[in-house]
């Protein structure tokens, strides 16, 4: 069995002149229409885009006017997108979240680790304070669907179960977003207990460029996405937290994008419509790294290159990104050792 079948050498490092490594990778950009605008390895390559697809849980939340309905502010509905690095300030949203909605701690069923964010973690040590759920990333996606099952009247206790009309809504917006229907999904279960499905790279594109730009789908489905992209964009710190990719990549981006990654190397960019040029399509980017891409320096690289191959180059070489932009390789004296660099050059479709 070809456990690369399907994708193809993607990002390359280098030492003494020749490669050293290879991170193969696979890779699919769509405009709103569908339109096919690049891809590495197999567009149509099956697998679950795990947090990434946190935008699309919430949309069902939002679509029955749940945001509404508790008050929701911006800032928590973004939380409810995010993998966040389980810092203080998420965790005060979070509890807002609950206050307003009438939800325990003990709700929520995503388990518990020690905050990604280092400095929150030597912290809460030096306090001798213990992790709780609160602190795990993917709380804000838990306490949406525990919102929902809130909002609906379902029962709180098994709101993870593929049976429950909180997953049975999400399984919806999920599929119907990919052009898909919701049978052709193939289930799992994520590393936070929660269903995640998997689908051709190509679908999760075009969803992604759909929720960016949802001018052809139906009314209050268009103002869900708009919701979400909003919050996204205007609490990118809760999206991730402090120095991590998805979040200094919107915030240098200014409301051009939004971003989500996901476990064992998946990535979603969305690009917002007129943000390349004043009647630019909407863009939805899927990118999948085979071997898990655990140090992100793969998936780094490419979203570099994709971002300066749409022009926005001054954004990427800036400050503000320097820590993310990092082709060189060095070792612990500081003295040049090689590159990063991709396998081929992006090249877009006209």
């Amino acid at each position: 069995m070809d456990v690369c079948a399907g994708y193809e050498p993607l990002v390359e490092l280098t030492r003494g002149g020749i490669v050293e490594s290879i991170h193969f990778g696979a890779l699919a950009a769509v405009d709103s229409d569908g339109k096919l605008l690049l891809s590495y390895g197999n567009p149509d390559l099956v697998t679950f885009p795990r947090s990434s697809m946190k935008p699309f849980q919430a949309l069902p939340l939002v679509e029955h006017g749940g945001v509404e309905a508790f008050g929701l502010t911006d800032e928590e509905l973004a939380i409810m997108c995010a993998s966040h690095t389980g810092t203080d300030e998420h965790v005060r949203v979070l509890k807002s979240i609950h206050q307003k909605v009438g939800l325990q701690l003990s709700d929520l069923q995503c388990g518990v680790h020690w905050p990604i964010d280092k400095e929150t973690t030597f912290q809460m040590r030096v306090r001798g304070e213990e992790p709780n759920s609160y602190r795990h990333n993917c709380s804000g996606k838990h306490s949406g669907m525990l919102t929902q099952a809130k909002l609906l009247g379902q029962s709180l206790s098994d709101y993870l179960s593929l049976d429950h009309q909180v997953q049975k809504n999400i399984r919806e917006a999920v599929s119907s977003m990919c052009g898909m229907n919701p049978e052709e999904l193939i289930p799992g279960v994520d590393g936070c207990s929660a269903p995640v499905y998997a689908m051709p790279l190509q679908s999760f594109a075009l969803a992604t460029a759909r929720l960016v730009d949802p001018t052809k789908l139906e009314e209050k489905r268009q103002l869900a996405c708009r919701k979400i992209t909003r919050a996204m964009t205007a609490y990118p710190n809760m999206v991730s937290g402090p120095g991590q990719l998805d979040t200094v990549l919107m915030e240098v981006m200014k409301g051009k994008l939004i971003a989500k990654g996901g476990a064992e190397g998946y990535q979603l960019i969305g690009i917002m419509p007129g943000a390349i040029t004043e009647k630019s399509k909407g863009i939805g980017v899927a990118l999948k790294i085979a071997d898990g891409d655990p140090t992100r320096r793969a998936t780094q690289r490419v979203v570099v290159e994709l971002m300066k191959a749409l022009g926005f180059r001054a954004e990427m070489e800036s400050d503000t990104y320097a820590s993310l932009n990092q082709p060189i390789l060095r070792n612990y004296r500081g003295i040049e050792i090689g590159e990063v660099r991709l396998a081929r050059p992006i090249q877009f479709s006209s």
